[in-house]
């Protein structure tokens, strides 16, 4: 009697195609270079749509709304400024600096409501370029590092968050505590 052996049919892998991967990558940095340059146009509409001449500020709609519909047309300026936000966690720009241009936006849209203040405010702020200016820090990164001072301000506002609650709270004990 004879025996056979029964070997594993060997099936061969499919062939690695590193030009094909190489141009799929080559065409997602595109489009993604694409977004960011479209992103960019935006922000020049918020913060710069005028230039004052003979000078390097430039006034957007983000002033020009705020200024002519208060409290309304800075919460559209501050609802299209997500956009940027949005673009930023596609790009996988780390969380904390996303949690950063989060804080610049949000200063940007309250502060901004404010009568007169906020009008002078929106045109020195600039959030919106300083959002930009983080998402290109980041741009064609393989691996995105937030740094220091993205830290340092994530933690001062969330700082000043915790002290604009804890205030009033701990004025109401001290107030009830020299009354009784």
């Amino acid at each position: 009697m004879a025996t056979t052996s029964l070997s594993p049919v060997l099936v061969p892998e499919p062939a690695l195609d590193s030009v094909a991967d190489a141009e799929r990558m080559a065409e997602r940095h595109l489009a993604q270079t694409d977004e960011v340059r479209r992103v960019g146009a935006l922000v020049r509409w918020l913060d710069d749509l005028v230039r004052v001449p003979g000078t390097k500020l430039g006034i957007g709609l983000d002033a020009i709304l705020g200024f002519f519909v208060p409290v309304i047309g800075d919460a559209i300026t501050g609802f299209v400024s997500l956009t940027l936000l949005g673009t930023a966690v596609r790009r996988g720009v780390p969380r904390i600096v996303v949690a950063r241009m989060f804080v610049n936006i949000a200063v940007d849209s309250l502060v901004g409501m404010v009568p007169v203040v906020g009008d002078v405010f929106d045109l020195l702020w600039r959030s919106n370029s300083k959002n930009l200016a983080l998402l290109e820090r980041h741009d064609g990164e393989l691996e995105p590092v937030a740094r220091k001072s993205d830290w340092l301000v994530v933690g001062a506002a969330a700082t000043l968050v915790i002290a604009t609650i804890a205030a009033p709270i701990f004025l109401v004990a001290w107030l009830l505590s020299a009354l009784f």
